[in-house]
């Protein structure tokens, strides 16, 4: 704009030019005038002269340069025109009803190449709707396709909303997208397959079978990388790293990973079946840091039981997989080296904080109470954060609270905060996600961090933990803190209120032994019971109130069975103390029903719908929470829903059911 205006102001200039020598002749001949009329007179008369000279010129001049810029004007505006229409970029104008009111050869070739008629743009591109054009500001390019070939959209805006007007050019990407995604699909994916349960197999068999079996699980994995392409070399006895084209992924997502299920077949007398879990990282800027998501997944694919597959990207992770149970580790050096490794960490810090996560239960409890009897045993302050209860925890609560246990043992998240220093460590239990923990806060604030659980990893586990000993295994936190106890030292006593409360988070993890119950577990039940934990103590504590075996009872009755395997039911919860704890209690009492693969049991309380996920062996309930924003582990897991009601809630449980039934994600 201020270029046009410099270029009319210098336009005016020239076409003025002639009026300045008219004037100073003018001016001249006064002058001379005044001084000699007789000499005034002559240039009086020159003066005429050169003014009747320099108007000749100026009107003339004008005359002609206003005739030459028209002509000038129409001709480029011909050529504007021809060359809008012979543009080789298809090119329309569009009104802002979306009706197309102009456009060049090449989109009426474009158009009639496709056999198609359009009088509106959206009969061309309907993924480009008017709102859309409509909100565009000056510019935007959109991406669409037009039968088989892809095109860049450049929309301009043009004009106000009372007269808008639209143009559209379409540049042809077709070949660009084909070859960029040609790039994409034949880059490099690096991958890791692991046996999960390769010592147990083998211990399974006599030794003379065991070099075949080894064979027999490296042909089968080799074999079926090799029809992709594949560089695969063997790491280690149970260890293997491949490189794969990007292509071949989608193929092995098709699959669902069905080498999982290949290796699982293979029997030559081994009493325990092989399984593999596989961690493959996508989507890194280098290679390097493909092969680190790769590790990382590879880690959750193990975290969370093994026997699954694990995609990790920049974006997302992805799970196939996990059917199977977690097999039981006999031997306990893992335990043992991390209860030492604990230990050396406690020894460097003056102040354990211990917390477990929201809705504390029995199980967070004990483990908690362990923690704090090991703290105390090595002269350490302890303290665990608790901010609120229920009345299902509150009897055993309340065996800690005066006497001969501190008035700080309990405190609140803000006064952990006060007291958080660099001398400090935050030991987390029973959870291993920072969503979900007691006082997000203090996690966040705090330098070192100690993970303590039995639940399967997902993506958004605690990711600053110094020390991280999760289990998948195991049944409760509880039974993994009484064998960190026995090993950490040989100091620690713990008493008979500490032993009843960790016991009692073992009965209700396991569901009275039923559920999860190893050898391991029962192992941890004989030395808490050595420490002076009582059955029957502990039994009265957790007998419940008639209102709560009522409300179970109406649960029960009206549960829905949905597709012949799966109980779906909703417990009342007016009334109740601990409705969440009720509602647990009936998924389980579900299982007991003949033919039931899985429970699915609603609470709705505090504002929100509370699921409480069970099943025997034969459903990853952990997989279906997943899918609505929850988790835990694969025979126990919930989900929170807000701003959904009961009913909404269980059509999203039921098609959840559907969609992992038609995927093969059920057993």
């Amino acid at each position: 704009m201020k270029k046009e205006k410099k270029a009319q102001e210098l336009l005016r200039t020239y076409m003025r030019w002639p009026l300045i020598p008219a004037g100073a002749s003018v001016a001249a001949a006064f002058c001379v005038t005044c001084a000699d009329r007789k000499a005034g007179l002559i240039a009086a008369a020159f003066a005429l002269f050169i003014t009747a000279f320099c108007a000749h010129l100026y009107l003339a001049g004008r005359k002609n340069i206003v005739k030459a810029l028209v002509g000038w004007s129409v001709a480029a505006d011909e050529l504007q025109k021809r060359l809008s229409d012979d543009l080789d970029v298809p090119y329309a104008f569009v009104d802002r009803q979306g009706i197309i009111v102009w456009q060049n050869k090449t989109m009426k070739t474009l158009v009639r190449e496709k056999k198609k008629n359009p009088k509106r743009f959206q009969d061309l591109f309907p993924q480009i709707t008017l709102d859309e054009m409509n909100r565009i500001g000056e510019t935007e390019d959109f991406h669409a396709e037009l039968d088989s070939r892809r095109f860049r959209v450049r929309i301009t805006r043009t004009g106000e909303a009372t007269d808008r007007i639209f143009a559209a050019y379409l540049y042809d990407e077709t070949e660009l997208r084909t070859l960029q995604e040609e790039n994409a699909s034949m880059r490099l994916v690096a991958g890791l397959v692991y046996l999960d349960n390769y010592e147990e197999a083998m211990e399974s068999m006599d030794e003379v079978r065991r070099s075949l079996l080894a064979a027999m699980i490296d042909r089968k994995i080799v074999r079926y990388f090799d029809g992709m392409d594949a560089i695969i070399r063997k790491l280690e006895k149970d260890k293997y790293f491949f490189v794969v084209e990007r292509k071949h992924l989608k193929t092995l997502e098709e699959n669902h990973f069905d080498l999982l299920e290949q290796v699982k077949t293979i029997s030559i007398g081994n009493e325990m079946r092989v399984t593999i879990s596989v961690g493959i990282g996508d989507g890194g800027e280098t290679y390097v840091q493909c092969a680190e998501f790769a590790r990382q997944a590879m880690e959750l694919a193990l975290g969370r039981g093994g026997d699954q597959a694990v995609i990790k990207n920049n974006e997302s992770i992805q799970y196939y997989g996990g059917k199977s149970n977690s097999k039981e580790k006999t031997t306990r050096v893992k335990a043992r080296v991390k209860a030492h490794a604990f230990r050396e960490l406690i020894e460097t810090k003056d102040r354990l904080f211990i917390m477990g996560h929201r809705l504390l239960d029995i199980d967070a409890l004990g483990a908690a109470i362990g923690i704090w009897r090991i703290a105390v045993s090595m002269n350490k302050k302890a303290h665990i954060v608790v901010s609120s209860t229920n009345s299902s925890v509150a009897p055993m609560m309340n065996r800690f609270r005066g006497g001969e246990y501190p008035e700080d043992l309990f405190i609140s998240e803000d006064q952990a905060l006060e007291m958080l220093d660099d001398t400090a460590v935050v030991v987390v239990v029973d959870t291993n996600r920072p969503s979900i923990v007691e006082a997000p806060k203090l996690l966040e604030a705090a330098k070192t961090v100690v993970v303590l659980d039995h639940h399967r990893q997902s993506s958004d586990s605690i990711k600053n933990a110094q020390l991280s000993y999760v289990e998948t295994f195991a049944s409760s936190a509880c039974e993994m803190v009484s064998e960190i106890v026995q090993y950490i030292s040989d100091n620690v006593r713990i008493r008979a209120a500490e032993a009843d409360a960790m016991y009692a988070g073992i009965v209700i993890d396991t569901h009275n032994f039923q559920n999860q119950a190893g050898v391991r577990t029962f192992e941890a039940a004989a030395f808490l019971r050595r420490n002076g934990a009582d059955v029957t103590r502990v039994r009265k504590l957790f007998r419940e109130k008639i209102e709560d075996c009522r409300a179970k009872a109406e649960a029960i009755h009206n549960a829905e069975i949905y597709r012949q395997y799966f109980a779906i039911s909703q417990c009342p919860a007016e009334g109740l103390d601990s409705p969440t704890i009720v509602g647990a209690q009936t998924a389980n009492d579900l299982l007991d029903i003949v033919g039931i693969k899985a429970s699915i049991v609603l609470t709705e309380y505090d504002g929100k719908i509370f699921l409480s996920a069970r099943s025997i062996d034969e459903v990853n309930v952990q997989v279906m929470m997943e899918k609505l924003g929850g988790g835990g582990h694969r025979t126990i897991a919930g989900a929170q829903l807000t701003g959904v009601t009961a009913e909404e809630a269980k059509q999203r449980v039921r098609e959840v059911l559907d969609e992992m039934t038609e995927k093969g994600e059920i057993a």
